[in-house]
């Protein structure tokens, strides 16, 4: 993969490996449009194909865009996707990952959510060593890398400014993350939320859906685990953990064998 084969941002439809979208995909402008266009999708593949060229929120799409075009320099002779990022795996999990945004040299570099940056070095690594990647590294989008069993998302899905989208970033972009919990929770048996950010949403998400959050509203921690009832009357196992971010890891909050251990359990629930 070259600069001179793609732009950077890519453009929809250009060969991108994975990328759902077409020069036809319509396009959310605004927060009423990501209503309408996440309702409407049908189905998952077009959800991901809408997500990925989707404009909603300005400081975003400018600050993702303007990465993608001065870029990093150790990445300065590759393209950078630039766009929003759709959720990533299969289609029916019984597995789903739930974590904040793309980083800015990392996904939105890539084109596939925790791949390209140290967090993601961390969190494949894992889920290989515990049999649910079929590699121990995700480099790039099209470089082998399946999940097994599992699906990864993020709660918002462009890269923010010092990794903090605001409160109407979230919320414009939830719509997104709803409709692809709809789709997928009739498979899902376990969710990880990779830290505090990504266990708010799953259980704003699960609310916006119709389940009953439990009451008091389980709080986050490592290794923490709550059953959340499905809009279905099903339930679902939420484990949470530590964000694999180089503040955690480096300083030793969340280690190899933490960060296994919590995969490892949700293996164990989701196989059941």
């Amino acid at each position: 993969m070259t600069a001179v084969e793609f732009t950077s941002p890519v453009t929809p439809g250009t060969g991108w490996p994975d990328d759902p979208a077409t020069p036809a995909t319509p396009v959310a402008d605004d927060a009423a449009e990501v209503h309408r266009l996440a309702a409407g999708a049908g189905t998952l593949r077009e959800l991901e194909a809408r997500v990925s060229v989707c404009r909603a929120c300005p400081r975003l799409v400018e600050w993702r865009e303007d990465v993608a075009v001065a870029k990093r320099r150790s990445f300065a002779d590759e393209p950078y996707w630039g766009r929003p990022i759709p959720g990533w795996g299969n289609p029916e999990p019984r597995l789903l990952i739930v974590g904040l945004a793309p980083a800015a040299h990392g996904g939105n570099r890539t084109g596939r959510i925790f791949t390209g940056d140290r967090s993601g070095d961390w969190l494949f690594a894992s889920l290989h060593r515990t049999g649910l990647a079929a590699q121990a590294t995700s480099v790039r989008a099209g470089d082998g890398q399946r999940l097994i069993g599992g699906r990864m998302v993020a709660a918002v899905r462009c890269a923010p400014p010092a990794n903090k989208p605001t409160t109407d970033e979230r919320d414009t972009c939830a719509p997104w993350l709803e409709e692809e919990f709809r789709q997928v929770l009739p498979s899902v048996r376990a969710i990880v939320a990779l830290g505090s950010y990504g266990w708010e949403a799953t259980l704003r998400t699960m609310g916006a859906l119709g389940a009953v959050v439990p009451r008091p509203r389980p709080k986050f921690g490592h290794a923490v685990e709550a059953t959340l009832p499905k809009p279905s009357g099903d339930t679902v196992h939420l484990l949470g953990c530590f964000h694999p971010s180089q503040q955690n890891t480096f300083t030793g909050r969340l280690t190899e064998p933490m960060l296994d251990a919590v995969m490892a359990r949700a293996k164990e629930v989701s196989d059941d």
